[in-house]
């Protein structure tokens, strides 16, 4: 939400006009800048670590492309395995691992994971965020309200579950998750595909690392997980910095160079 600050005039602290114009224009644009983080705009410090948080439908190994080209550019890269159990029990995985981490540190997300980004980036260790077509909401914001003011993407419909175990089908995998993919490829990912319990869809976030923190957003702009405009509507609202790629649901895959393009900047590693 943003606040304007709107000086109060009393006997004790006259202002003319002019005066007040230019502290009441100053007020708005420090809301301003509050209230979108320094992130954006502010060049993220230079960092060595990288950590990487899979999301729904997926495990570790799904970063395994992007891993790769990070390490080769003489960056320390781990990914988190998500227990998709709680949004608080896969906040906890992911902060364990970056308190392991030796200085800056960029946090990455992928799909669902961009709800542990937002609420794990704060920890010190973090100096700027990645989301790659991820879910990037404000602090309590009802992330599933805030889907349906867009129309519904495929893969919803695709969700099938075993009491509160939840996957995607194989037709939906590899239709509206992987479309872009190998058909072979895509397969092996739907064999090893991570459940995930419905407690973890009611989580809320308790807090937004990307008012405060650099941000940077990669949008597919095939997705047929999650909006393409819902992404665009969340990276320009956090003033992220944004790229588009003409992918699937699955970038870090299809693209893992412009992903990791976008990791080593937000790693201060190039511009």
């Amino acid at each position: 939400m943003d606040y304007t600050f709107v000086p109060m005039l009393t006997e004790a602290t006259p202002m003319n006009r002019r005066t007040f114009s230019a502290t009441l224009v100053a007020g708005a644009a420090a809301s301003f800048i509050s209230a979108r983080g320094l992130a954006a705009g502010s060049a993220p410090p230079v960092a060595r670590n990288v950590v990487l948080v899979h999301g729904l439908f997926a495990d570790g190994s799904c970063w395994s492309e992007v891993i790769a080209r990070l390490q080769a550019a003489g960056l320390n890269a781990t990914a988190v395995q998500n227990p998709l159990t709680t949004l608080p029990d896969a906040v906890a995985s992911a902060q364990r691992v970056l308190a392991r981490q030796d200085g800056p540190t960029v946090l990455v997300g992928h799909s669902f994971s961009g709800m542990i980004v937002t609420e794990a980036g704060v920890h010190p260790n973090v100096s700027a965020l990645v989301y790659v077509a991820a879910r990037a909401p404000d602090a309590g914001e009802d992330y599933t309200a805030l889907a349906k003011k867009f129309p519904t993407p495929p893969a919803s419909a695709g969700i099938v579950f075993d009491g509160d175990e939840g996957r995607l089908s194989e037709e939906a995998f590899l239709r509206d998750f992987a479309g872009d993919l190998p058909t072979p490829k895509a397969k092996v990912l739907y064999a090893v595909q991570q459940p995930f319990q419905k407690a973890l869809l009611t989580g809320k976030t308790t807090q937004a690392a990307w008012h405060s923190k650099p941000s940077f957003y990669a949008v597919s702009s095939e997705d047929r997980t999650i909006n393409p405009d819902l992404e665009r509507f969340m990276a320009k609202r956090m003033g992220a910095k944004t790229i588009e790629v003409k992918a699937s649901h699955l970038a870090l895959i299809s693209h893992p160079e412009e992903i990791t393009n976008l990791i080593l900047e937000a790693a201060g590693q190039r511009k």
